[in-house]
């Protein structure tokens, strides 16, 4: 395997892991800005109220986007699978 090689494999590997975090990361981020601003202007500064909505609005994505991310991880693994014999040389 060539150096060249590996640093693709690596890099396809990194933004696959990112690509695959995003949907959730996002909707946690949105969230929790939702709940910040609804607690900076209500005075209410209860933890569940912060905790409890990004929980439910994370189990929504990914529910929502479980079966196009089972099928992005199943394409990339395919992928690196038919690569294999390139990895030996």
């Amino acid at each position: 395997m060539n150096p060249e090689f590996a640093v693709e494999t690596v890099k396809a590997m990194i933004f696959q892991a990112l690509t695959l975090a995003a949907p959730i990361l996002l909707a946690a981020l949105v969230i929790g800005l939702g709940v910040s601003l609804f607690q900076a202007v209500t005075s209410i500064h209860e933890q569940t109220l912060s905790f409890v909505p990004k929980v439910l609005g994370i189990v929504v994505v990914t529910v929502i986007a479980l079966p196009w991310m089972l099928r992005s991880a199943m394409e990339f693994t395919t992928m690196l699978i038919e690569k294999m014999p390139q990895m030996v040389r």
